[in-house]
């Protein structure tokens, strides 16, 4: 017979349910403590501000007690006994208390070096008093005003006044800003800080006067500063002296602050990699004096194995410059020099290339926008050199094979891969022709290029050879290219094609746009093909490049090197635009900057 287990009946909770239950729990609790807490916060901040009211009514009071003359900041204007910072602890809790005190100009009577003039223009003074709790995460202060005013009327000063401006890179006043004012010409020296007002102003009344006395730094947080500057041996010309104050006379100065940014510098070589140990110098263009020239921002970092970041940068215009032996500054992104805007991040890529003695890089912009122009043709003439660039393309070329075949990268650019051994590299030296055996030429062969590492994201644009035109005994089109690409340095084979994608078509001269199958492919290699109709003459070849874009080809720049010292002449064109022409001197590494004009 069949018995049933009883305790089946006697059902409880499963692990699944047990740990639901457990998590509403938690987030309940959690809840509740959440808000138990914030509820006490708001109370402990609402004490302490209660306590924070009441210091400053004393703080008021103490000041409502005192003497006229004596309402004012030690070493400040207007002089008196109240101390500018201090710090009081109350009921365990730490205080910083700041009192400040202005000579206010009321315009009931005119106002200084206005109609009508106010000879006496300190006719009251504002008492303000600011407190903080130190370890309390308070964010702003509390702050508590009054005014004090003389029993009887004011004198007849003979002191004058200062007026501090601060606005920011557009113009715009700047609030809250720090203003410290210091003179030691005077008994009792002066010290002064101070905030700018809702219109950027901080107006001392009263002041006593000096002549170039006044020091005055202006800063904020996160923000440039900017100062007065006393005359010293390093730089005697400085270009805001400290300030003078004249009896019954405004002085008014400016200053300009703005919000700091960063500029992350990485150097480049053709293929958009790294190129660390190169030093550069970086310098703004606002000036802290002249005569000499002292430059408010002058730094020198070196190239590392990523980009060098820059930080606390003021807004400024900023050139850069290197002095290495190893390497020229083939073009920049963006342009150099160039701005950078307040509070911003600027990424700048400076390019690379070997040195050589003498080199000049042109940049062409547009003369309304200012911006950078692409497939702008430049061309540098002089005796015995004739060279054409085009903006924005980077080019990898050859013009000499006369090192021979075996190089499977292009690392020695006088050497290649392999030939058929129909073809001579050294008649004359350094070009290509097809073999001689006695006056006979071989009527064909062909070289294979070393791999050309493009760097990534690259899209071919023109293959280019010289010279165009070739002996017309030697038939049609008796040079020919084809290119192949990889992904990889090291491919199982390398597939030649032709402008049409396919084994089956030839570059000529008057075909030069590459194929855009091979756009996207870091490693290229080209086959070059030479043939005769008449095997008494050959076709010569004495220099083949390729144009290309990738990530770091510089916009609206090309880059002659290997030049010679001397004077050059130079043709700006682009459709659209007027051809601009000149000559430019070059020694050393030059450059020059050529704007073009719409039609």
């Amino acid at each position: 017979m069949f018995m049933r287990n009883k305790n089946l009946n006697k059902l409880g909770f499963t692990l699944v349910e047990v740990i639901v239950a457990a998590a509403v729990f938690v987030l309940f609790a959690v809840g509740i403590y959440s808000g138990i807490t914030m509820v006490f916060k708001i109370v402990y901040q609402s004490r302490v501000r209660i306590l924070e009211t009441a210091i400053l009514s004393e703080e008021l009071e103490i000041a409502r007690n005192l003497p006229y003359d004596s309402v004012g900041i030690v070493s400040g204007v207007p002089a008196g006994v109240l101390s500018h910072t201090k710090t009081l602890v109350r009921n365990g809790i730490i205080y910083n208390l700041i009192t400040t005190v202005r000579n206010v100009d009321d315009p009931f009577d005119g106002t200084l070096g206005g109609s009508p003039n106010d000879s006496a223009p300190a006719d009251y003074k504002l008492v303000e008093v600011s407190a903080i709790c130190v370890d309390c995460e308070q964010k702003t202060p509390v702050s508590l005003s009054t005014i004090v005013a003389p029993k009887k009327l004011e004198g007849d000063s003979k002191n004058g006044a200062l007026f501090i401006h601060v606005f920011d890179a557009h113009g715009q006043d700047v609030v809250g800003a720090n203003v410290h004012i210091v003179n030691n010409s005077v008994s009792p020296h002066l010290s002064i800080d101070d905030t700018t007002d809702n219109s950027g102003m901080v107006r001392v009344i009263d002041t006593p006067t000096s002549t170039i006395g006044y020091q005055l730094t202006v800063s904020k947080s996160g923000y440039s500063f900017d100062s007065t500057i006393t005359p010293t041996v390093a730089n005697p010309n400085p270009l805001k002296l400290p300030s003078t104050v004249i009896s019954q006379t405004v002085t008014n100065i400016s200053f300009a602050i703005d919000q700091l940014g960063q500029m992350n510098v990485s150097a480049l070589n053709a293929t958009c990699a790294n190129v660390s140990g190169v030093k550069f110098g970086i310098f703004g263009a606002k000036l802290l004096g002249t005569e000499p020239d002292i430059y408010k921002y002058n730094n020198q970092i070196t190239s590392g194995a990523s980009a060098t970041a820059l930080n606390n940068m003021e807004w400024d215009t900023y050139s850069i410059i290197t002095t290495s032996t190893v390497y020229d500054v083939a073009g920049s992104i963006p342009i150099v020099p160039f701005k950078l805007e307040p509070g911003t991040t600027q990424n700048v890529f400076l390019i690379l290339k070997p040195h050589t003695s003498n080199s000049l890089l042109v940049k062409i912009k547009d003369a309304g926008t200012g911006l950078p122009l692409a497939d702008a043709t430049v061309r540098l003439t002089a005796s015995g050199y004739d060279e054409s660039l085009s903006t924005s393309l980077g080019y990898s070329r050859q013009t000499d094979w006369s090192g021979g075949s075996g190089q499977v990268a292009f690392v020695n650019e006088a050497k290649y891969f392999s030939d058929d051994g129909n073809i001579a590299n050294s008649s004359p030296a350094g070009d290509l022709r097809l073999r001689i055996s006695g006056k006979t030429y071989a009527s064909s062969g062909y070289l294979e290029s070393s791999t050309y590492d493009l760097g990534e994201n690259i899209t071919l644009r023109n293959i280019v050879f010289e010279p165009l035109s070739q002996r017309a005994e030697c038939g049609a089109n008796p040079i020919r290219f084809q290119l192949a690409a990889s992904s990889s340095s090291t491919p199982t084979s390398w597939t030649y094609l032709g402008p049409d994608g396919t084994a089956s078509t030839y570059y000529t001269a008057t075909s030069t746009v590459i194929h855009s199958g091979l756009n996207g492919k870091r490693y290229l290699r080209y086959k070059v093909f030479l043939r005769t109709s008449n095997t008494s003459y050959s076709p010569q070849l004495f220099e083949v490049y390729f144009t290309y874009t990738n990530e770091c080809t510089p916009p609206g720049q090309v880059f002659f090197n290997g030049l010679s010292e001397g004077t050059y002449d130079i043709e700006v064109s682009k459709n659209g635009y007027s051809t601009n022409s000149g000559s430019v001197d070059v020694s050393g590494q030059s450059d020059v900057e050529i704007n073009l004009s719409t039609l």
